[in-house]
């Protein structure tokens, strides 16, 4: 009887360890939370101003073929509302931004610092290839006929639009107001209205589906674009990485063929 015991309790001591072996590896599941943490370590969130689309898209395709493994998720959207929802704790890596004063909603909040002007934008008329309503210069969009889109001001492209209107000391009242450049845009290209003030590059980006055109005042009212890593980056040497190649001269060249100006 004793020697029953024994072999029972023999056996019993490698078939639990047999068990434990097969609870951490069976089902495809990860065997350990670290695994599952080198794992999420491999994608970096960087939040961008819906005007770098294109751009940043390109860089990030660049940035993932030579990092095998490491994704970038991107997150295009209105300076200002992207900058909120950092501050209200979304995963971020990287911010850039459309214009110091969203940056600074950020750097205030302590949860970035020393941010670094990167590129340049300036403001166009964009218009119906067409052309419905022959405007030629800023002060046509002071014309209650003509049908006019904005950036809303407390967004980067609508607080340019008004240094610029100010500029030339011109009233004009928008039918619609939108909440980032590409949206405004957006309102030329389906012939919703006769004109939309927007960056030079999103009238590049659109690639002839709308007209741009050129005017002075721009002149007063070009938006300075800051990045910077995120404080609390989950994956800081990869986001650090990142900002390294948006600032390289690989970085430049893409946002100069852009339509980009150099800061």
């Amino acid at each position: 009887m004793v020697f029953r015991r024994l072999s029972r309790r023999a056996i019993a001591v490698p078939v639990a360890l047999v068990l434990a072996g097969l609870s951490g590896c069976g089902s495809g599941e990860p065997a350990t939370s670290s695994t599952s943490a080198a794992a999420g370590a491999k994608e970096v969130n960087v939040f961008a101003a819906a005007s770098l689309t294109e751009t940043f898209t390109e860089l990030g395709r660049t940035f993932e073929a030579a990092r095998p493994g490491v994704t970038v998720k991107f997150n295009f959207g209105s300076s200002a509302t992207l900058a909120q929802q950092i501050v209200q704790g979304a995963p971020a890596d990287v911010f850039a931004a459309a214009s110091p004063a969203t940056m600074k909603t950020v750097t205030d909040a302590s949860l970035a610092s020393g941010p670094t002007t990167f590129a340049r934008n300036r403001l166009e008329i964009a218009v119906p290839k067409d052309n419905p309503a022959k405007v030629a210069e800023l002060k046509d969009l002071a014309d209650p006929k003509v049908k006019v889109a904005l950036c809303a001001e407390q967004v980067p492209c609508g607080a340019a639009a008004v240094k610029a209107l100010d500029a030339a000391g011109l009233k004009v009242t928008p039918v619609t107001l939108e909440q980032d450049v590409k949206a405004t845009l957006t309102k030329v290209e389906l012939g919703e209205v006769d004109a939309a003030l927007v960056y030079t590059t999103d009238v590049i980006a659109a690639a002839g589906k709308v007209q741009g055109i050129a005017f002075p005042e721009a002149d007063k009212a070009i938006n300075d674009y800051p990045i910077a890593t995120l404080s609390k980056a989950p994956v800081g040497d990869l986001a650090k990485q990142f900002v390294d190649l948006v600032l390289s001269q690989q970085g430049k060249d893409v946002l100069t063929k852009a339509g980009f100006e150099a800061p």
